[in-house]
């Protein structure tokens, strides 16, 4: 699904980027979303049989998906703000490619017989007013907030991987090819001039992803 490319194809004014905005919204969080590279756990057997491990891992990627609905969120907001065109079109470019973990830990939920988090809304608004203020204080500071939102994933990501049952393999390769597109997107903000941020913002990012976490496991 191509839902960010019209705003790098030409400029827009201020109100149609709002409006394009609320579309971007909409298809995140109602659309039936397309991918553009293969299933990491295609042609890998499925192994979790036990009731238990299958809710435990179900929750863990309902988890990651809520991630996945803020990180769009995020990049919507801080690509409305950006002043740079090249920095906005990385932003866009970046959600286009993580268009792909939102379908893929969709699906992992389903196989698994979970549901995904009824707080997708919330958690959606609550990122994109994140995003927005990222990106009003300037490109640099925007770049590097992208950086420090993937290394906190990354981690997290690390994290789940020894959470989950060690023959779980399906589960296991999404997050590992998510943990490789993070972590590039990590580094890409970087190259593009990211700064480092100001270590209280570090923590704070790090206590509201554990509140969104620990509450997607359930709900």
């Amino acid at each position: 699904m191509d839902d960010a490319s019209p705003l790098t194809r030409r400029s827009f004014s201020l109100p149609d980027r709002l409006l394009i905005a609320v579309d971007q919204a909409f298809r995140t969080l109602l659309a039936e979303h397309h991918t553009s590279r293969p299933y990491p756990a295609e042609g890998i057997p499925e192994s979790l049989e036990g009731p238990e491990e299958r809710a435990h891992a179900a929750a863990l990627m309902r988890i990651n998906h809520s991630g996945e609905v803020a990180a769009q969120a995020l990049y919507h907001g801080q690509a409305l703000v950006a002043t740079s065109p090249a920095t906005r079109d990385s932003l866009l470019e970046a959600a286009r490619e993580e268009n792909d973990h939102l379908a893929w830990c969709a699906q992992r939920v389903r196989e698994l017989g979970g549901k995904l988090s009824l707080l997708a809304p919330f958690w959606y608004a609550g990122s994109f007013a994140i995003g927005v203020l990222a990106g009003l204080a300037g490109d640099k500071t925007s770049l590097g907030f992208v950086a420090e939102t993937e290394r906190q994933v990354v981690a997290h990501l690390e994290g789940h991987l020894e959470q989950l049952a060690k023959e779980d393999a399906r589960t296991r390769a999404i997050i590992e090819q998510m943990a490789a597109d993070e972590e590039r997107h990590g580094r890409d903000a970087l190259l593009a001039g990211g700064e480092a941020l100001p270590a209280v913002v570090r923590v704070l990012m790090k206590w509201t992803a554990r509140i969104m976490t620990r509450t997607a496991y359930w709900i």
